[in-house]
């Protein structure tokens, strides 16, 4: 810190970089589809991979929103099981 108070840049970048990191990702943008239901998380998939394809979101990025894709489908696709479960311990068709 000495240093990079004295003026030496190289010293004053290591302390930035250790205070406020840069980044590792960045937020993406295209056009999703509302998914309501799992049944919906291919259309949301499409839609992911028509972004790849087009070059809107680089093979990474849409990597790791299919990532969250999915895990949204099987939140979804667990909720409404539970659901089902619940209405036939409850004697209810």
């Amino acid at each position: 810190m000495e240093a990079a108070l004295a003026g030496d840049t190289a010293a004053l970048r290591l302390c930035l970089e250790r205070i406020a990191p840069p980044r590792k990702d960045a937020p993406v943008s295209f056009a999703l589809p509302r998914m309501k239901s799992a049944a919906d998380a291919a259309k949301g998939a499409a839609a992911l991979l028509a972004a790849v394809a087009i070059g809107d979101l680089t093979p990474t990025e849409g990597a790791h929103v299919m990532s969250l894709i999915e895990t949204y489908r099987r939140t979804l696709e667990t909720t409404e099981l539970e659901a089902r479960l619940l209405a036939l311990e409850n004697g209810k068709p």
